[in-house]
């Protein structure tokens, strides 16, 4: 890797690194994150002339150690009002300074709108920032590889700094990161960084997290990925030509919604992504048989991902294809039907008291409860407020002071709080998108650097059939009671 020291002002930048097989355009990026100069500002001295964003490091003839000129100006920091009143009530005290109401964008980087818009949804679990927040920088555990620590700390920083600012942010040093831990990521083509998949980042991302933020000494961290995001399947196998029957167990950390001419709305391609076939071998046969595979629902996340298979390849032209079927979608999802009996037996207490709830704020008269039922006052809860129950076992809320103060159980309900959008007929080009609720119950459309407000009625409209941005992967929330 190339270094060189960059003056500008009355400041130098020593051992500035070159990837010489990106263009000039990313290295002005880096430029950027030390100064704050855009990169259409600067001017960088080189041989013949300016750097221009296009230009061949080979011709430029660098060469380790060698002291560049930088000129331009700076963005101007936006200052907070020393007083004055105080708009968008209720935001916390950081949210106020940056007083816009959502996080910043991101800078597309050259194809990595995948990448930006996985970030921006992720970015939205306040849970997973808090667990990030928790993890050491310094310190690695013997199990980690150090690729993955330096991913796991680079997403931790780039939460962060979505945070603080409202300035658009140029996520260079996760994007390094990313592909270093994942090198398909890096792929070019014509000297240019290629579109990539954003659901394989997405679970790339997760994997790794799950890896690094899991407690050392311990079967399970709180905050883990695998309580956050994980779906626990209990399948059953069946081959009808020998008639063996078996059962596993498994973790996913989405559910796949396939897509034929028979699935128009969102549970009917859950139920074909529950169900398979697949070949392996059969011990009475002594050879390969083929097996209908029907998996259930054991275990309940606090957020359920899904994922719209709209790629598939395609054997007589040799290339990936996209589905563009309309498939509808809703803001309020109930996975009760695709869990197991042991499981919907769970679910039935905490279900029964979220209609109660919502039958008296619809000012319905609600039936004496049970002896088992000592509460009238139930209060519905969103998942974030504390550790949620996953249907497999209780685990208590926590306020500031680290009190104890209720126990949550989920219902198998969920709201809708993201969707991340391919827009394009191709699945090799097109871009993504992210379209995130916001805590005040706002949404924001996030095209790389550029946020959105959008209706609420206007994200249950991506669901295909078109030329237009059509979901992908929807994240949901799930809902709690006390308990």
């Amino acid at each position: 890797m190339l270094k060189v020291s960059v003056k500008w002002q009355k400041e130098v930048f020593p051992d500035v690194e070159i990837d010489t097989s990106q263009p000039p355009y990313v290295f002005k990026v880096q430029l950027y994150d030390l100064t704050g100069v855009p990169p259409e500002r600067q001017k960088i001295m080189v041989k013949g002339g300016l750097l221009k964003d296009d230009a061949d490091w080979g011709t430029l003839g660098f060469k380790q150690g060698q002291k560049l000129m930088m000129m331009g100006t700076a963005d101007e920091v936006v200052k907070a009002p020393e007083k004055g009143p105080v708009f968008m009530e209720d935001l916390p005290e950081e949210e106020q300074a940056v007083a816009v109401g959502h996080s910043a964008g991101l800078i597309n980087l050259g194809n990595t709108c995948y990448m930006n818009s996985t970030i921006q949804c992720l970015h939205s679990v306040p849970e997973l920032k808090s667990a990030l927040l928790q993890y050491p920088q310094s310190e690695r555990r013997n199990d980690l590889d150090h690729p993955s620590h330096m991913l796991t700390v680079a997403t931790r920083d780039l939460f962060n700094e979505l945070d603080k600012t409202a300035k658009a942010v140029a996520p260079m040093q996760f994007w390094m990161l990313l592909r270093k831990k994942y090198p398909q990521f890096g792929q070019l083509h014509n000297g240019v960084f290629m579109q990539q998949d954003a659901e394989e980042c997405w679970s790339q991302l997760l994997y790794t997290l799950s890896q690094s933020l899991r407690s050392p000494g311990a079967n399970e961290n709180p905050d883990s990925v695998k309580q956050l995001f994980g779906v626990e399947l209990v399948s059953r196998m069946h081959c009808q030509e020998s008639c063996e029957e078996s059962s596993e167990s498994e973790t996913v950390y989405s559910l796949k919604c396939h897509i034929s001419h028979e699935v128009n709305h969102l549970h009917e391609g859950l139920r074909h992504g529950l169900k398979s076939e697949l070949e392996k071998a059969s011990p009475s046969l002594g050879r390969s048989a083929i097996y209908l595979k029907e998996s259930r629902i054991n275990g309940l996340p606090r957020y359920l991902t899904i994922q719209f298979v709209r790629f598939f390849w395609k054997r007589e032209s040799n290339q990936k294809a996209k589905i563009l079927r309309k498939v509808d979608y809703p803001l309020e999802l109930d996975v009760y039907d695709f869990c197991s009996d042991d499981l919907q037996k769970k679910l039935e207490a905490p279900r029964q008291l979220l209609r109660n709830e919502e039958g008296k704020k619809l000012g319905l008269k609600i039936a004496e409860k049970s002896s088992t039922s000592k509460d009238n006052d139930v209060k519905m809860s969103d998942a974030d407020e504390g550790s949620s129950n996953l249907a497999r076992e209780s685990s208590l809320t926590t306020s500031q002071d680290d009190a104890p103060v209720e126990e949550k159980q989920l219902t198998g309900i969920y709201d809708l709080v993201a969707v991340l959008t391919h827009k394009g007929r191709s699945a090799d080009s097109g871009h993504y998108v992210a379209w995130v609720k916001q805590e005040s119950g706002k949404w924001i459309e996030f095209d790389d650097d550029n946020p959105i407000p959008q209706r609420e009625e206007d994200i249950t409209k991506l669901s295909g059939g078109g030329d237009w941005h059509m979901a992908y992967i929807c994240m949901y929330k799930a809902r709690a009671v006390p308990m």
